[in-house]
């Protein structure tokens, strides 16, 4: 009886030598898509989306597209390489933008709207210095949807229209980064 014991205990002890094997050499195998670790005997997507230069988004002075282009480029700056410029940039990000709004829901005995739709359009380009080519010209979106609280409540309204057009930067900004560093690892 106690060497059927003994077995047991054997054998769960293979086994669970054998899961930690096969995990131990299949973790090597994993590496984050922005990390700053080479994937190719060419650079790494996070040292590729670090030399992107993004001039300032154009949109006019004092309009509400000022604050959403100066809040994208920040946040594309962020997401490439944690705010600051590139020290030698092979690439040129040129961004346009323009905004939506939509009503969705309206009350019907006083005629408002209570819930409506922020939307922020982007086109961008991405453009090698070196050769001036062209290798992304791609297009993005984001919709966020914010409650308008009543009449008696501007500032509510105001803030929650705001706290959308953030989230919409916050996901084309994503939206970019990700399109870029797609074609950063597979050259499509």
């Amino acid at each position: 009886m106690s060497g059927i014991a003994g077995n047991g205990s054997f054998g769960q002890f293979v086994r669970l030598a054998v899961v930690l094997t096969v995990g131990m050499l299949t973790g090597a195998c994993f590496q984050p898509l922005y990390s700053n670790q080479s994937v190719s005997a060419d650079d790494s997507v996070g040292g590729k989306l670090s030399a992107i230069e993004i001039p300032d988004i154009p949109a006019p002075k004092g309009s509400a597209n000022a604050r959403l282009a100066v809040d994208l480029r920040n946040a594309l700056l962020y997401n490439f390489n944690g705010g600051g410029n590139p020290i030698s940039p092979t690439y040129r990000l040129q961004v346009s933008i323009s905004t939506t709004t939509n009503s969705v829901i309206i009350d019907l005995t006083s005629g408002r709207p209570e819930t409506q739709f922020e939307g922020l359009n982007a086109s961008f380009t991405l453009i090698e210095i070196a050769t001036q080519k062209t290798v992304v010209n791609a297009s993005t979106f984001a919709r966020a949807s914010y409650d308008i609280p009543g009449s008696e409540q501007r500032f509510a309204r105001q803030r929650a229209w705001r706290d959308a057009e953030d989230r919409c930067v916050t996901l084309v900004a994503k939206n970019i980064r990700n399109r870029l560093a797609s074609y950063f690892v597979a050259g499509t």
